[in-house]
């Protein structure tokens, strides 16, 4: 599925957390998940599958518990390259004791939910293949059927869990946001595209027509406000834009639409109106 992830798309590259205790967070994503150490300082550290930077942790000297119904994460889903590593993962949490939260067949997409130990969400999914997912028009059908964890289970039985496999990327961002259609304005400014919503209290937007790079939902309250920026949680996350003349685009069309925005040292950031922020490099 890394045809979703790669090319001439806009699609979400990496994201940083803030957190509070540091070894514990950094043990649970490499001893329980399965990331690599790519890089680690004092106050942060960096971790990743072969070679590839997915998620950052960082410690402020300031950090705080975040606040109850703000906006920010809802999770970030890590897409795996096939199911039967998602059986594995399965068995692999199973084993160790990690609990999960839920699980579900979203008719595009297998997904599992945990959270980690500062109660940020985590999705882990393998993608259906694409020529099975459904449209009606420009929108897709997903579902929330139960996950077969059974049948997961015996397929990945035979893969002894070693890691996040290589291919493994970030598959999309769910975010928390106070107005769904404010929240949607912003993201067709940089050329995402609604492809799902669901009863006026979530929508999924994409490029290039996956399924969704990002979820934007209400559930947190209609008008709910950011987190400190030291708060635990999202700190930011990356857009990979394919090149120079895109990135400057969206530059443009973000202050056209007196959007804040600001390129720095190659970088381009912004922030979402709820107060999510983003890097948009070109990858």
């Amino acid at each position: 599925m890394n045809k979703f992830h790669e090319g001439s798309l806009i699609y979400p590259l990496n994201l940083s957390l803030n957190v509070i205790d540091m070894d514990r967070m950094t043990s649970f994503y490499t001893d329980s998940m399965g990331f690599e150490m790519l890089e680690k300082k004092e106050d942060f550290v960096e971790l990743g599958v072969d070679g590839r930077r997915i998620l950052t942790l960082v410690s402020p000297g300031d950090v705080v518990e975040k606040p109850p119904r703000r906006s920010g994460l809802y999770h970030f889903a890590i897409l795996l390259p096939d199911r039967k590593y998602l059986g594995s993962l399965i068995n692999h949490l199973r084993d160790n004791n990690v609990p999960l939260t839920g699980g579900a067949d979203h008719e595009v997409s297998e997904a599992l939910y945990l959270q980690d130990p500062e109660d940020n969400g985590i999705e882990v999914y393998a993608d259906v293949t694409d020529s099975k997912w459904e449209w009606d028009g420009d929108q897709v059908q997903m579902g929330t059927d139960p996950l077969d964890f059974r049948s997961l289970m015996e397929l990945g039985k035979d893969i002894n869990w070693t890691g996040m496999p290589k291919g493994t990327r970030l598959g999309h961002m769910h975010l928390h946001v106070g107005d769904l259609e404010e929240a949607y304005r912003f993201y067709s400014l940089i050329g995402f595209k609604r492809v799902a919503q669901m009863a006026g209290s979530a929508n999924f937007i994409s490029t290039g027509g996956y399924h969704h790079h990002i979820g934007l939902n209400v559930w947190n309250g209609r008008g709910a406000k950011p987190a400190p920026e030291n708060a635990t949680g999202l700190r930011y996350y990356t857009l990979a834009a394919p090149d120079r003349e895109t990135q400057e685009k969206i530059l443009e069309s973000l202050r056209d639409g007196n959007q804040k925005a600001e390129m720095k040292d190659g970088i381009l950031h912004t922030q979402d109106p709820s107060g999510n922020r983003i890097q948009i490099i070109i990858a």
